[in-house]
């Protein structure tokens, strides 16, 4: 299985100050120790001498020595990562209300492993602050709305909604057969299949107004994949792009190595890797203009290979946003004034 963008960023926090507490190591040993061959962590390293404290200068840069032909590790400049990282009260504090939080949604999520990670935060924080009251977490879910729909979800219902729209401010009535619950952006909606749109949407929790568990869901309700992130103009929002539905386009993309993050959230069809690091990979695209305005805000590292008529239509944008960038202020083809 490849390493993902989380795991290695983990491993690079952690790279400095370890190395710092064993001077004299080897890569070899290094490697050993986070569990990855020699090339992948001299790659880090490489890395790292590129990090450094804002400005970036030559004094602000990690500086490590690590190309001898003897293979030693010498940490010179760690700047601020000589020692591993500690909460501040504050940075605890806002971790502590995460998992908190976390441990409320319903889900098939390891609860266990939550209630522990928070159990050993509370120990850490000490008593006096975890019980204080200084801090005060304003949930605009309804707690019955959230009841009602965790029940549905449970026992395979439908629920009926007064749920206020996004553009209109129009309040209807919605039976929806749920799936899901998710979060994006801080906010929490509901993944149902509505039957007064006859489509799959998504719901904005903080709209729902009420909620009422109904009947069981008939089976042959299908909904077509995971849903998310834009607005359709009818109050709801439809299906994110980047969660692959299974109603779609299949593209072909080469993703490079400093954009992995791209495809790590999608469920991709195939994945190959490339000998200059990047992957070419096939997934399914729900809207293709995200996709284009997505890749171009890449900047090139992101490519559409196929189909034919999508690469055209990214180039086409591409060459678009560049005319008006060049057009400058004063042209009315830039779409700008002073």
């Amino acid at each position: 299985m490849r390493e993902t963008s989380a795991e290695r960023l983990s491993r690079l926090l952690a790279l400095v100050p370890w190395l710092s507490q064993h001077p004299g190591v080897s890569i070899t040993e290094a490697a050993e120790n986070f569990g990855v061959t020699p090339q992948a962590l001299e790659r880090d390293l490489w890395l790292v001498v590129c990090c450094g404290l804002p400005g970036h200068g030559p004094d602000q840069l990690i500086d490590i020595q690590f190309w001898e032909d003897d293979g030693i590790i010498d940490v010179i400049d760690p700047q601020t990562l000589q020692r591993p990282l500690r909460l501040t009260p504050d940075e605890a504090m806002a971790l502590l209300v995460g998992l908190r939080k976390l441990g409320t949604v319903p889900g098939d999520g390891d609860g266990g492993m939550v209630a522990s990670l928070t159990a050993r935060l509370e120990d850490a924080l000490g008593a006096g602050i975890v019980t204080s009251h200084s801090v005060i977490v304003m949930d605009p879910v309804d707690s019955d709305v959230r009841a009602a729909i965790a029940q549905a979800l449970d026992a395979n219902r439908t629920v009926t909604l007064r749920y206020v729209g996004a553009t209109t401010d129009s309040v209807t009535e919605r039976v929806v057969s749920p799936r899901r619950l998710q979060e994006y952006a801080g906010r929490e909606y509901l993944v149902a299949f509505c039957h007064y749109a006859d489509a799959q949407r998504t719901f904005r929790l903080d709209r729902v107004r009420t909620a009422a568990v109904g009947e069981p869901m008939s089976d042959t309700i299908h909904a077509p994949g995971e849903i998310g992130l834009h607005s359709d103009g009818s109050g709801e929002s439809s299906p994110s792009p980047l969660i692959a539905p299974q109603d779609g386009t299949v593209v072909r993309l080469r993703v490079d190595a400093t954009a992995r993050w791209f495809t790590e959230s999608a469920e991709l069809l195939t994945e190959v890797a490339e000998p200059d690091g990047s992957t070419v990979v096939e997934m399914v695209v729900g809207d293709p203009g995200w996709l284009g305005r997505t890749v171009v805000g890449l900047g090139g590292r992101v490519e559409v290979i196929a189909p034919i008529e999508i690469r055209r239509s990214v180039g086409a944008l591409a060459q678009d946003l560049l005319d008006r960038q060049m057009a400058g202020p004063d042209d009315p083809l830039g779409g700008q004034s002073r």
